[in-house]
């Protein structure tokens, strides 16, 4: 039986300045984070990062805006760049990732070609609060509803390690089932001096029970590990792929660097895998 795992990259179109105050994140303008911040990168830029991700071997390819969520001035955008893309890189899955957004939006976003839309819950309901005051929880599910009515495939997770309980991390999972996405995304937190979380890293041992934990809960749903991959599994990273995940996200993230796409495909490679082609 051949070993298949996908891979997606990420495009981070506009960083920083966020007026959201989520304590876990480098891009809220609440905190003087290190990181590099623009307003929006041209198509131009964009395509020759589509074109990179899709020789790299990436199935999927992340629009990330930063902010609240989908105004009329950023849907149009997107949609431009995913015609765009469509046409010079049709290989490619495109996944939209603007934050909260409406059922409307999100249906022009699929007729402009968007394959799957990326809206995170981030943590349980109960422990949202003690991380994000600026906007809900609820705000979160209902965009995750909003793009299943649209139509759009759903990419669905969060990010673990921000003090969060067993309880909360059980939680979590139940309304991830609710929604039963098609990929959904774990993120491992990573400290930031600029943060206010100030939580010991995940180990290892309990990043790969947590994708076990999530491939148990989620048996219909792709598991992708996402940021914090490197510097939680370190020379284990790539035992997450006998442990529930089955998709991987390479390259650089929003605002912190990754691995290189070639020592990742390396790896992968000699370890018996293939690259997904399509999606099942």
């Amino acid at each position: 039986m051949n070993k298949v795992v996908m891979l997606c990259a990420i495009c981070n179109v506009s960083s920083g300045n966020c007026p959201e105050d989520c304590a876990y994140c480098t891009q809220s303008a609440h905190v003087k984070a290190d990181i590099n911040r623009y307003k929006q990168k041209s198509i131009e830029q964009i395509l020759k990062e589509a074109k990179m991700a899709k020789a790299n071997k990436a199935l999927g390819f992340c629009l990330v805006t930063s902010g609240r969520g989908l105004d009329d001035k950023k849907l149009e955008f997107i949609c431009q760049t995913a015609k765009t893309l469509q046409k010079e890189v049709p290989e490619l899955l495109l996944i939209a990732c603007n934050g909260s957004a409406s059922y409307e939006s999100l249906k022009e976003l699929k007729n402009a070609g968007i394959f799957s839309y990326n809206h995170n819950l981030e943590t349980s309901r109960e422990y949202f609060p003690k991380i994000c005051s600026t906007h809900s929880w609820d705000e979160r599910f209902q965009t995750n509803l909003n793009a299943k009515r649209a139509g759009l495939e759903l990419c669905c997770g969060g990010i673990y390690g921000l003090g969060e309980s067993n309880e909360d991390r059980i939680s979590f999972r139940n309304s991830l089932k609710e929604l039963n996405p098609f990929t959904s995304p774990i993120n491992f937190f990573i400290p930031n001096p600029a943060l206010k979380i100030k939580e010991p890293k995940l180990s290892a041992d309990e990043a790969l029970e947590i994708l076990r934990d999530s491939a148990k809960a989620l048996p219909n749903t792709r598991i992708m590990v996402a940021g914090g991959r490197e510097v939680i599994l370190g020379d284990r990273q790539y035992e997450i792929l006998e442990n529930g995940a089955s998709a991987i996200v390479v390259g650089d993230y929003l605002t912190t660097s990754g691995e290189a796409a070639s020592k990742d495909i390396e790896e992968l490679k000699k370890r018996g895998f293939e690259f997904a082609t399509q999606c099942h």
